[in-house]
């Protein structure tokens, strides 16, 4: 896999081939599908390092492609969709998405989502088990945070939050997705209980927890930690 390799599934010609010259005016290779059909098998025999995707699609809908994608690989999946209803972003995000930009987008704003979607995952990859970012560094391997070097006491709950969080820097977490992982199904409606620990964990590590550097929240979605 080639960490400037794209594939582009967008059924609009026009949409397609812009997005097609964009890329690789700014040195990412691309192969284009139009279907869902054709857009995973390109998926399977190009190995790409992000996929952008279209959610419309002349035999289905996108969201399809994102579960295909999700059992097989880990690649950042950035959504392009004229459809703009907050649940609709939710779905995709639950179903794996990593980054949603609604139709009409501006190039300069997909190229710079593009470019931090690839560097997120170079970083990760050359170091996966170290997040550091200012003042916070994150040791998943030997489960500590420091801040300023000095180190955050968390609960076991503040730092399952937290550790699901790092595995995607920058990636968007549904309130579902994060209810599920830290108290189980079943509790996937009980978004009083994420606000409290999250607004407990954002006292232990922001400076200022009403405007925070490192616990982001996407209004109507969920949360991220920040990416750089």
């Amino acid at each position: 896999m080639s960490s400037n390799h794209i594939l582009v599934i967008e059924d609009d010609l026009q949409i397609s081939q812009f997005l097609q010259s964009s890329l690789k005016a700014n040195g990412y290779h691309t192969v284009c599908a139009h279907t869902i059909a054709e857009g995973k098998r390109l998926f399977d025999a190009s190995k790409p390092a992000l996929l952008v995707l279209d959610l419309n699609l002349p035999d289905g809908d996108g969201r399809e492609v994102i579960s295909y994608v999700r059992l097989n690989s880990d690649i950042p999946i950035l959504v392009l969709s004229a459809r703009q209803a907050e649940q609709e972003k939710v779905d995709c995000f639950n179903d794996g998405a990593d980054d949603y930009l609604a139709k009409p987008f501006g190039v300069n704003e997909l190229l710079a989502r593009v470019k931090v979607a690839l560097k997120r995952t170079a970083m990760m990859s050359l170091r996966d088990d170290v997040y550091h970012v200012d003042e916070l560094t994150i040791d998943t391997v030997n489960s500590t945070v420091l801040l300023n070097q000095q180190p955050v006491h968390l609960t076991p709950i503040e730092f399952k939050l937290l550790f699901i969080l790092v595995t995607k820097p920058g990636k968007a977490f549904t309130h579902r997705q994060l209810l599920t992982e830290v108290w189980g199904a079943e509790y996937v409606d009980d978004t009083h209980y994420l606000r409290i620990h999250m607004g407990r964990l954002r006292a232990r590590l922001e400076k200022s927890p009403a405007a925070p550097r490192y616990l982001l929240t996407e209004a109507g979605i969920g949360y991220r930690l920040a990416a750089t």
